[in-house]
């Protein structure tokens, strides 16, 4: 047994190893980024561990594991609030935990918010597969979600004096009380198959997150689209539906109208098919599409390339080492 490693007593719902930034440069061969759905909670989960922002750690989707450590490390848990417990006694989130050989680690199903993180100092050490550790869960690329009695084996742990830190509530991400989000995206690739009148009606209508959601796509239900002439008097390349059009790539994020039904393609989403794309979530809103639950409401705010670079910037400042505080 690899002298830091972790033993999974309970598997959590779908409980994965992610890193960044994922599995990049093997898009046209089929295979997604993957990597982290809500980026902010997992850096800052890394660093509070003593980490580099992007080492491999878990995600954790609505019902979270319960691991035990074998070996002494700092752990952080962080994002959807699990109620973590450590020896069955509450543990605090957002903060380095110091964890000895033979505690156990239990999270819960999530309070508020959908998915957690747990990072360990030294990261989880798996097999690189395609340039990552990410796994893409649903082909079982890197490996699949964890399973019980998996041991996961650790990185040697981080120089450093294993300071405790926490993250200040005003650096954290804001989670929605009302189960309501606003999700900032821009118009485009193919919004002009729509009517205007439709995609005026995206940026204003409510949108309700489908149950038939995950890492792939967040389905969604509203009002209906009309489409533009174009969409209904095409060639037959196009396909036969207003939605289709002939195959081209999907940007990350996009909005992608199967018939009547749009679906955002996330993290674990194809690249290319016959759908056409309106809208494109800024990625700076990807976190909040991760914390989403079913039945939750989103509200899109539409934005600009210039915004969507500005709210980039600003999450990768805030996601940064010095986010942290010495406690």
């Amino acid at each position: 047994m690899n002298a830091r490693c972790i033993t999974v007593l309970k598997p959590g719902l779908e409980t994965t190893v992610q890193e960044l930034p994922g599995r990049i440069g093997y898009l046209e061969q089929g295979f997604p980024v993957s990597g982290p759905f809500d980026k902010w909670s997992f850096r800052q989960a890394n660093l509070l561990a003593g980490n580099p922002r992007d080492t491999a750690a878990l995600e954790c989707q609505f019902l979270g594991p319960t691991l035990r450590f074998d070996c002494d490390a700092t752990v952080a848990v962080t994002g959807a609030d699990m109620r973590p417990k450590l020896d069955g006694e509450p543990a605090a989130m957002w903060r380095s935990l110091p964890v000895r050989a033979g505690q156990v680690l239990e999270l819960a199903a999530a309070y508020s918010g959908a998915r957690g993180y747990v990072a360990v100092s030294g990261g989880i050490d798996t097999p690189v597969v395609l340039g990552s550790r990410a796994v893409f869960h649903m082909a079982r690329v890197g490996g699949q979600a964890l399973a019980r009695d998996q041991v996961l084996p650790l990185g040697p742990p981080p120089s450093g004096a294993g300071d405790i830190l926490a993250v200040p509530e005003a650096s954290r991400p804001p989670f929605s009380t009302d189960k309501t989000w606003q999700i900032e995206a821009l118009a485009g690739p193919n919004d002009d198959w729509l009517d205007p009148a439709s995609v005026e009606m995206f940026f204003s209508a409510d949108w309700s997150v489908q149950a038939k959601s995950n890492r792939t796509g967040i389905r969604l239900s509203g009002p209906q689209f009309a489409f533009a002439g174009r969409a209904l008097d095409k060639s037959s390349d196009h396909g036969q539906d207003p939605s289709n059009i002939i195959d081209h790539g999907y940007p990350l994020g996009a909005v992608n109208l199967a018939g009547q039904t749009p679906i955002i393609l996330v993290n674990d989403a194809p690249s290319t098919g016959g759908f056409i794309n309106p809208f494109t979530v800024a990625s700076a809103a990807f976190w909040k599409l991760a914390q989403a639950k079913p039945g939750d409401v989103l509200r899109f705010r539409r934005i600009d390339r210039e915004e969507a670079g500005r709210l980039r910037a600003a999450l990768e400042t805030v996601t940064s080492a010095g986010v942290a505080v010495r406690v």
